[in-house]
């Protein structure tokens, strides 16, 4: 009885064994498969200990055991000022980069090349009297560039060397030119030995006397002596009578036109003769070439000596204006001649079409952020030498980052203002980008 139970059970088993289907096998089969493991996430870097840490470089490494926490510390955020809104102004909080003495020119330098949207700025102010005005701070400064306020990114009053370009005005009358003569052995007196003079004279054309070399080289009184010239006689013109400079005569006239002072354009009747040649556009052009390839760091001045009269020139003020904004270029200069004389440079300012520029140093002088002087007494022009370099030597120095593109080609208006009543301030009233400032 007892085996017949037992073959009965082990029956029923086997057919109940035999009577799994195929996904059920499988389902039993992966239920036995362990779970994989999950995916850990990946070691921060500030766990990396080594000679070399990614992101903290060489150097030391601290003791102690690395944090197992995947949280990354968060590095602090660049300072940038963003410039305020067109047509409003902010109050700047933040300092502007303040070197210590004597490091402004370098710190200048190597803003220039990192950033090619840093604006330099040199400013000069001056009180009523015309003295320079000492002890201001960036506090005192707002900068404008298209009507928009700029916080200031750098400020310096460190003196930066001279690069000088002089040009001497040769088409001055002979009593003015005298005068020119004898004050040209008071530059080298203004100048230091970091600073170095190229020396331009004009007439009709633009000459080159010397390349950019040492202030106080013996080489700048040798060629200072040899630009020295007797000028131009004033005389009254004679048209006509036996005076008039016309040998062949018929019928009370000149038989060759081109012999008589009018040439074919005058006559018995009519004179029309020849125009002055004063070509200062060409000159201040050709400085400009030269004082482009100086190095940055170096203030580049354009030193005119002239009565700012402009006529024949191949080149036009818009054009040399233009290369001198572009080049960061400054023109001073000291006038002589018409143009010293009180009341007579503002007159000159007013300009009659077709007929000659009276002074059109003043308006380059204006543009440039440069300052004029003129003889107005005993050795006036060389008094005009050692305060021309002083102002020029000693400007504070204001830095931005321009909110426009970088090189668009568009000329940026400049303004610079003074939270100081009764106090003149002298800068450039603007710039152009150029590709330059990328190098």
């Amino acid at each position: 009885m007892k085996l017949g139970l037992t073959a009965i059970s082990l029956a029923a088993l086997l057919s109940s064994s035999l009577s799994f289907s195929p996904a059920a096998l499988a389902q039993q089969q992966q239920s036995n498969v362990p779970d994989a493991p999950a995916p850990q996430s990946p070691r921060p870097l500030s766990d990396l200990n080594g000679p070399i840490t990614p992101g903290k470089g060489a150097g030391a490494t601290t003791s102690g055991t690395a944090s197992s926490t995947n949280s990354v510390p968060e590095q602090a955020a660049p300072v940038s000022q963003a410039p305020s809104i067109q047509g409003k102004d902010t109050v700047q909080t933040a300092p502007p980069q303040t070197p210590a003495a004597g490091e402004g020119v370098e710190q200048t330098t190597t803003l220039i090349r990192m950033h090619v949207n840093f604006v330099e700025v040199p400013v000069t102010v001056k009180d009523s009297n015309g003295k320079l005005v000492a002890g201001l701070t960036y506090r005192d400064f707002k900068v404008f560039e298209n009507d928009t306020r700029e916080p200031i990114a750098f400020f310096t009053t460190d003196s930066f060397p001279l690069s000088i370009a002089f040009v001497i005005d040769q088409s001055l009358t002979s009593d003015v030119m005298a005068k020119v003569n004898n004050s040209l052995g008071a530059i080298q007196g203004a100048l230091t030995p970091y600073d170095e003079v190229a020396v331009f004279s004009y007439n009709n054309g633009a000459q080159e006397r010397t390349g950019f070399t040492g202030a106080q080289s013996s080489r700048l009184p040798a060629v200072l002596a040899l630009t020295k010239e007797t000028g131009t006689e004033m005389l009254v013109p004679v048209s006509d009578g036996p005076l008039a400079g016309c040998a062949i005569r018929q019928n009370g006239g000149c038989v060759d036109p081109n012999l008589q002072p009018g040439r074919s354009a005058g006559g018995t009747t009519f004179m029309s003769i020849p125009k002055e040649i004063h070509t200062l556009n060409d000159a201040i052009l050709a400085a400009a070439k030269e004082l482009s390839t100086r190095p940055k760091g170096r203030r580049r001045i354009i030193y005119v000596i002239s009565d700012g009269k402009e006529y024949g020139s191949k080149a036009k003020y818009s054009d040399v204006l233009r290369y001198l904004e572009t080049n960061k270029i400054a023109v001073y200069g000291t006038l002589v001649g018409d143009s010293a004389r009180w009341g007579e440079g503002y007159i000159s300012r007013i300009h009659l079409p077709f007929t000659m520029y009276d002074n059109i140093l003043y308006k380059y002088i204006a543009a440039t952020g440069g300052t004029p002087d003129s003889e107005r007494n005993l050795d006036g022009i060389e008094k005009s030498y050692a305060k021309i370099a002083e102002e020029a030597r000693n400007q504070y120095t204001l830095g931005y980052y321009s909110h426009e593109p970088v090189i668009d080609g568009k000329r940026r208006k400049i303004e610079v203002r003074l939270d100081r009543p009764g106090m003149e301030v002298i800068a450039k009233t603007g710039y152009r980008p150029s590709a330059e400032d990328a190098r």
